[in-house]
């Protein structure tokens, strides 16, 4: 059943009901990207698990969400079950010999995997303005404050970097918007407010140091099985904007980082997007754009893209058209929409004569989809229906014991754990605006007049016995002058700090496509 170079799935059924073929999913095509659709208990998840078996057995590094927690058993030895043997004997899957693979656990909280960070610098202004929901007046701000931040070289790397650069623009931005554009102040005003909502959210351990290195999820183990990086997300799915826009990131820097390597025999690396609909829920249409190319393009630098959903009209046309391996579970079709998507599917599929796939989707049963993959010069295979081949890896989550277990031998245990603070936007801004006000307030006290001598005039304080012993020829207070006022001690500082920021042109750093900086 297992051949060199493919990747088995399944076995497909005739229908008469009796096995037809093993149906494979070639290596060389496996970074033309692919889709895994189907109702809620229809058996994606075991899918997605045995793709991602196959893909490690391959020497190809895989990165996935696992969603509802039943996916971190694929760290662990697969165990006996009698539905399991029934499908491998159905399917003429013998041996059927069980297996754990090598697993790297990571969370964005730090409690059931390494922590994952990025700085806000890398996650760059498009992908934290749909963090946001920003409007288009707040995204043009966000817009302004990464380009002084990267021309002034302030790094942004927390939450508390970005607010600092936040309030100095507020309290500039009559200056900063004759170099930069219009600032508004309410527009600053509403983006600091976003940003407590994303810190009570939990955002603030997503933004700091480490930051993840796009190498530590493409590693290969010593016998040459790919590790596979679960994304613990169960707790990452209650803030879904969050996810999507941390799994986009992840996109971004692969792409930006990653050689050009053309169609190579196997991908170098293997990404799953689960809950695929939230990366694309009330993305602006220069998003949708934006991810369409880096689809499009990434596919050269031997990454493969799988999208698992639900429904595959949660995937924007212009995506889905990039989509070359489709796996099809069952689709109910109680309402229009539902009945829509069942068409939907059938017609991007290569038509098999033997059945009707409308019909076809909406009868199949728990862990039997759907199968078509690309084969031969690039062209899809005819669709088949087909039984998905168990796992050989465990069926559900692992215990919390286990899950420290291979946490502690992780080849990236003690890397990621501890938070790092190193000087940043927040410390800059601080240390120029200190200098600027210690420099003004010398200036200042250098131009105080000299003290007056002993038996000079005084203040005096009327009705307190002070007026009568006032010297009679006591120069009157001055009249303040009109006209020119010279700026408080605040005021200068804080301008001092824009001019250091606005002649720092040269530093201006490079963004991709997705605004994430470009190594």
């Amino acid at each position: 059943m297992l051949q060199d170079g493919k990747l088995y799935i399944g076995t497909s059924r005739k229908p008469d009901d009796t096995n037809n073929k093993p149906e494979y999913l070639e290596l060389k095509f496996g970074n033309r990207h692919g889709l895994v659709t189907g109702a809620t208990g229809t058996g994606k998840t075991v899918t997605l698990q045995i793709l991602a078996e196959g893909f490690s057995n391959a020497g190809v590094p895989v990165f996935c969400a696992d969603v509802k927690g039943d996916l971190s058993g694929i760290g662990a030895m697969g165990e006996p079950k009698d539905f399991l043997q029934k499908r491998a004997d159905q399917i003429g899957l013998t041996p059927y010999d069980f297996q754990e693979f090598p697993v790297i656990f990571w969370d964005l909280y730090g409690e059931k995997g390494h922590r994952v960070r990025t700085t806000m610098s890398e996650m760059g202004p498009l992908l934290l303005s749909r963090l946001m929901n920003a409007t288009d007046a707040q995204e043009g701000v966000i817009n302004i404050a990464f380009k002084i931040a990267d021309q002034g070289g302030l790094p942004l790397l927390d939450l508390k970097d970005f607010q600092a650069l936040l309030n100095y623009m507020g309290e500039n931005a009559t200056a900063l918007s004759n170099q930069f554009g219009f600032i508004s102040k309410a527009s600053v005003g509403s983006i600091q407010r976003e940003l407590l909502i994303l810190e009570q959210q939990g955002a603030e351990q997503f933004f700091g140091e480490p930051a993840l290195k796009i190498s530590d999820i493409m590693r290969t183990t010593n016998d040459g099985r790919g590790a596979i990086s679960v994304l613990a997300a169960d707790k990452l799915m209650m803030n879904p904007r969050l996810y999507g826009t941390f799994l986009l990131w992840m996109l971004s820097e692969l792409f930006e980082v990653l050689p050009e390597v053309g169609d190579p025999e196997k991908p170098k690396l293997v990404f799953f997007f689960d809950e695929a609909h939230l990366l694309f829920n009330d993305a602006p249409k220069v998003l949708l754009e934006r991810i369409e190319q880096v689809v499009r393009l990434i596919r050269s630098k031997g990454v493969g893209v799988y999208f698992v959903t639900q429904n595959p009209l949660d995937v924007p046309e212009t995506v889905l058209a990039q989509l070359g391996n489709r796996v099809q579970h069952a689709l109910r079709a109680y309402t229009p929409r539902e009945q829509k998507a069942v068409k939907t599917a059938a017609d991007t599929f290569r038509p098999n004569p033997d059945f009707d796939c409308a019909t076809v989707i909406t009868n199949l049963g728990t862990g039997e989809a759907l199968v078509s993959t690309l084969e031969g010069k690039g062209a899809p295979s005819m669709v088949e229906r087909t039984l998905i081949r168990p796992p050989a890896s465990r069926l559900g989550p692992i215990t919390e014991a286990e899950r420290k277990q291979i946490m502690g031998v992780s080849p990236v245990a003690g890397l990621y754990d501890e938070d790092f603070d190193r000087e940043s936007a927040y410390e800059i801004l601080m240390a120029r605006a200190k200098k600027a006000a210690d420099a003004a307030a010398a200036q200042e006290q250098a131009e105080q007049p000299a003290e007056q001598p002993s038996g000079g005039s005084r203040w005096t304080l009327p009705g307190f016995g002070d007026d009568e012993q006032a010297a009679p020829s006591a120069p009157k207070q001055a009249k303040p002058r009109a006209g020119y006022q010279r700026e408080t001690v605040a005021e200068a500082a804080m301008k001092s700090v824009a001019r250091t920021v606005a002649s720092s042109l040269g530093r201006a750093l490079v963004r991709g496509i997705l605004g994430s900086l470009r190594r």
